[in-house]
Parts: structure tokens; C-alpha cells; sequence
């Protein structure tokens, strides 16, 4: 298979070059560190429901493998390995992952990172694949989805999010977003964007089911939170 198939060469560049940046709470990466904590209470929350597990559990991912697609410098991976997973994490842009790995040193914590599309992952299978914010970024959708179906074991549990091709997200996340600096210029393409319909009808053709899916609102004041509108953003859980 093509190493290249799903790997967007220009969007691999334009991240890569955020890379230095990416841990500094305050720098180019600012939304990503404001919209981890929703991330996690969301992929907790499925996680617990999805194996019976107990909500105050400290390392509740024990004993589990789990994949994170497109993990930029690894502000998903590493609260992963923290909940017990044995983390795998690929990235597009290999000066991502040096950033990764340099970061997961200073915390003492083991990652497999690898500069690497879906298709040069190998073989083996995972309890838990996130790809966060990934999937409007890659150049072929099909395709990549297929790859992550591949990788998930047959009790596993996909959790993906990415923005709705609405107005609303237009307007937030480019207009205002990119526009005014929140956002680094050229992160977004809005006609790359898939609705709720169809990321889940792709799913669906990939043999998932989808069990779950929540919206994401912002406010200026109070940051990013669960919502059940799903105009701006969404995550969502798929499952065989």
C-alpha cells in the first residue's frame, strides 16, 4: 500500500512547523490544551460504559492497547499512558513526534511514537484508537478510516472528533478562529469538513456501529464543553 495514501503532505508541513510550540498552554496550540479536558471526561465516560469499568478507577486503561492518530506532540498520549494504556502514536510530520518523545522523556512515561500514516502501522490490534481533530486533515477520508477500522480489535472502542461542515463552524473556526489569531492561519479547509451523516455513514460502510456522539460549544469565558448541539464540533464513539 501507498505510504502516502492518507498522509496530506501540506497539512503534515503546516503541523510540523507548529511543533516546538505545541506543549506551551499559551502559544499556537492554546484551543488544543483548552479542549483536552472535554476530550478526556468524553473518552473516560465511553470507556467506563463501554467495558464496565469503574468511574474512579485511577488506571482504568490497564492492561489495554491504545492507538492515538495524528497525535500531534502527544497532549492525547500521554494522559493515555497516565490512565494505564500501552500507548502507540502516530503522526504525519516527524518533527511532531521528535517533540513527542522529547516531551514523554522529561515525563518518564514510554511511548511508542512513529512518524507514520495508518498504512505503515503493521500489524496488531488495539483496544482504543482516538484520532482527535485528524480526520478533515488527511487526503483520502475512505481510506483512512478503513485504516483505523483495521487496527481496532474486535472489542474495541474508535473515538474520533472532528468539526461539522456548518456555518457555524465557518464563522468560529475560520472567520473568527484563524481569523483573529486564536487559530493558526491555514489550519482549517471547511470544505473538508464532515458532518455527523457523513463520518458516521463511512463508518458504517467500514463495518462500526456507531453507539455515541456528543457536541462541543465554546465560550470566550468558560472554554470548551459538552453540548448537545452538534453546529460547531462533535466527538463520537464506533464500535463493531
Amino acid at each position: 500500500m501507498d505510504a502516502t495514501r492518507t498522509i496530506d503532505p501540506g497539512e503534515a508541513a503546516h503541523f510540523g512547523a507548529l511543533a516546538a510550540d505545541w506543549w506551551d498552554p499559551k502559544g499556537s496550540s492554546a484551543m488544543l490544551h483548552r479542549l483536552n479536558p472535554v476530550r478526556l471526561a468524553y473518552l473516560r465516560q465511553q470507556i467506563d460504559a463501554a467495558w464496565g469499568l469503574d468511574p474512579t478507577g485511577r488506571r482504568p486503561l490497564l492492561g489495554k492497547r491504545a492507538l492515538d492518530v495524528g497525535c500531534g506532540a502527544g497532549l492525547l498520549s500521554e494522559p493515555l499512558a497516565r490512565l494505564g494504556a500501552t500507548v502507540t502514536a502516530i503522526d504525519a510530520a516527524p518533527e511532531n513526534i521528535a517533540a513527542a518523545k522529547a516531551h514523554a522523556e522529561g515525563q518518564g512515561l514510554a511511548i511508542d511514537y512513529r512518524a507514520c500514516g495508518i498504512e505503515d502501522l503493521g500489524a496488531g490490534k488495539f483496544d482504543l484508537i482516538v484520532s482527535m481533530e485528524v480526520v478533515e486533515h488527511v487526503a483520502d477520508v475512505a481510506g483512512f478510516i478503513a485504516g483505523l477500522v483495521g487496527a481496532l480489535a474486535d472489542d474495541g472502542l474508535l473515538i474520533l472528533s472532528t468539526p461539522n461542515r456548518t456555518p457555524v463552524s465557518k464563522l468560529a473556526l475560520i472567520t473568527i478562529g484563524e481569523g483573529f489569531g486564536m487559530v493558526p492561519k491555514g489550519t482549517h479547509d471547511w470544505t473538508k469538513f464532515l458532518t455527523p451523516e457523513e463520518l458516521s455513514q463511512l463508518l458504517v460502510e467500514a463495518g462500526l456501529t456507531v453507539t455515541d456522539m456528543m457536541g462541543l460549544s465554546f465560550s470566550p469565558t468558560r472554554g470548551f464543553g459538552p453540548s448537545n448541539d452538534l453546529k460547531l464540533d462533535y466527538l463520537l464513539t464506533a464500535r463493531r
